[in-house]
């Protein structure tokens, strides 16, 4: 009777490490998962910072010339670095600057999309820059 009792204790506890395992397994898998994600947001921050900084790249020119009607050729060296990752730029990117009628607003918009992102998942990031039209009386602004 005892040697019964002790087989079947023995038998409980293998099935009882098995659960543990098994518990333990479904953890680790949840923490690999939980980094995964982590990575992720962390590669799309970094691609919004990037864009950001491209943006401000070619408003800072803009408030170089004092003017945001650039020449092409500047814009389209621009639009080129946002394009090549290789060079600082975004996955997938297109850069673009729009100027309005008036001449003293543009509109820097870049858009982007992740290797790992599906068609359509554009992420965009749009700045505006307003340069103040010189003062009537012709001089330079303080």
């Amino acid at each position: 009777m005892r040697t019964r009792a002790l087989r079947r204790a023995r038998g409980l506890s293998m099935i009882e490490v098995l659960v543990a395992v098994v518990l333990i397994s479904f953890g680790i898998l949840g923490l690999v998962s939980l980094q995964a994600r982590a990575v992720q947001v962390s590669v799309s921050a970094e691609d919004s910072q990037r864009a950001a900084l491209l943006a401000g790249e070619i408003a800072a020119t803009m408030w170089g010339e004092n003017t945001v009607e650039l020449d092409a050729a500047v814009v389209e060296a621009w639009a080129d670095r946002v394009a090549d990752p290789a060079v600082a730029g975004l996955p997938n990117a297109t850069g673009t600057v729009d100027v309005d009628a008036g001449g003293n607003v543009a509109r820097v918009t870049i858009t982007w999309r992740a290797p790992h992102a599906a068609v359509g998942e554009e992420n965009r990031y749009v700045t505006d820059v307003v340069i103040p039209p010189p003062p009537a009386g012709g001089a330079a602004a303080p």
